[in-house]
């Protein structure tokens, strides 16, 4: 199993048969390491409705014909774009080739921005992905909230990917608390340095977290994790 950050909120899940791709926020990511059109990948999974986030799927999913996996608003949204997409939605799960999704809560926003305004496009969301016997939640961008204590309860999380830019999402001490509560294997940070507004050292994030026995993996842009 290979994580890879491609900045922001974006990773590329390699599971050994398939390849997930995670908030793909590529165009216009002033450190994002690759184009859009050089991604290859068999599932997209898409937290929720900010541009940073929703990104380039529509046109990764037509190019790569695989299948984005969001709360049914945002499926609605892609799928009238001709991306072909699964709907699910808050304490739901489904299974697919590669494993298991559940949606958890999120405490954000999902407007997607237009000219004439913001579009709906339903609540955000975190995903519990289970895949090859591990399980890997991406808390999307949220604040910290105490259903992380249960979601830690009720899953043994080998990797914990979590916002610590803080202004949009959790800062670095709630990040850590949030780690207390989920009480993963390893976290990684990430949505963090995108922008002068969320420009944190990752590196606290990590000595704090490790200050209450807990791992910590920092990535450079571009770089992988294997477990």
């Amino acid at each position: 199993m290979r994580l890879i950050y491609l900045s922001h909120s974006c990773f590329l899940l390699e599971t050994g048969t398939h390849r997930l791709l995670i908030d793909p926020f590529l165009s216009g990511n002033p450190r994002a390491p690759i184009k859009p059109e050089a991604v290859k990948c068999d599932f997209i999974l898409i937290s929720h409705g900010h541009g940073d986030h929703l990104g380039d799927a529509v046109a990764i999913a037509k190019r790569n014909n695989a299948t984005i996996i969001s709360n049914y608003e945002i499926a609605t949204f892609c799928g009238k774009q001709g991306a072909k997409t699964h709907a699910q939605h808050i304490g739901g799960s489904h299974d697919f080739p590669f494993g298991r999704v559940k949606l958890t809560i999120a405490h954000h926003g999902s407007g997607y921005q237009t000219d004439d305004g913001f579009l709906y496009l339903g609540n955000p969301v975190g995903f519990l992905i289970t895949t090859g016997g591990k399980t890997i939640y991406h808390a999307g961008d949220t604040g910290l909230f105490m259903d992380m204590q249960l979601i830690g309860q009720m899953n043994r999380i080998d990797v914990a990917l979590l916002p610590i830019g803080d202004n949009f999402t959790m800062g670095i001490d709630d990040a850590v608390k949030a780690v207390e509560f989920l009480k993963p294997q390893v976290a990684i940070p990430m949505h963090y340095k995108t922008f002068d507004m969320i420009d944190v050292d990752p590196h606290e994030f990590a000595r704090k977290a490790f200050a209450i026995g807990a791992r910590v993996e920092v990535l450079d842009i571009g770089k992988s994790f294997e477990f």
